[in-house]
């Protein structure tokens, strides 16, 4: 019985750390540095490409450019991708997985990427934290906008 006792301690004990590490998220890539988020701008650009080749068909269609409200944006929930467009032709793209506790944020009002589960607020801009509890950025996502079509990649 005392060797049982233990088992079931040990295995308690493995999975409540597991759960704990489950429930942060290390975002990937340790970013965070908004002037490395990718974007994407509809025409003509300044040379920027973030590494992208110009007329790259890379990733599956998101969406049409005039299907994201300029000052907002779109939660694409089966991708876990939010597209925002901060300015007219500025399109951006960030994870959709809260920094906090791993929810899929939901909405994109008053300039603001909105997590239902705990209300963490981030900027359509840079993806900063604009209210907690979350503490990090949501992690950019690389996005191509050709032919008015935002494109995941």
């Amino acid at each position: 019985m005392n060797a049982r006792r233990r088992t079931v301690l040990a295995a308690g004990a493995a999975g409540a750390a597991a759960l704990a590490t489950g429930c942060g998220s290390s975002g990937g890539d340790g970013g965070g540095d908004a002037s490395s988020t990718p974007t994407a701008s509809d025409g003509a650009s300044d040379g920027a490409t973030d590494g992208a080749s110009p007329g790259a068909s890379g990733g599956a269609e998101l969406a049409r450019t005039a299907d994201i409200p300029v000052g907002g944006g779109t939660v694409f929930t089966e991708r876990k991708v939010v597209v925002t467009q901060p300015e007219e032709g500025e399109f951006k793209a960030f994870s959709a997985v809260c920094t906090h506790a791993s929810c899929l944020v939901s909405t994109v009002s008053d300039g603001t990427i909105d997590c239902p589960c705990h209300g963490s607020k981030y900027s359509i801009t840079d993806a900063a934290v604009e209210a907690g509890p979350a503490t990090r950025p949501l992690p950019a996502e690389r996005i191509t906008v050709s032919g008015g079509v935002i494109r995941l990649g």
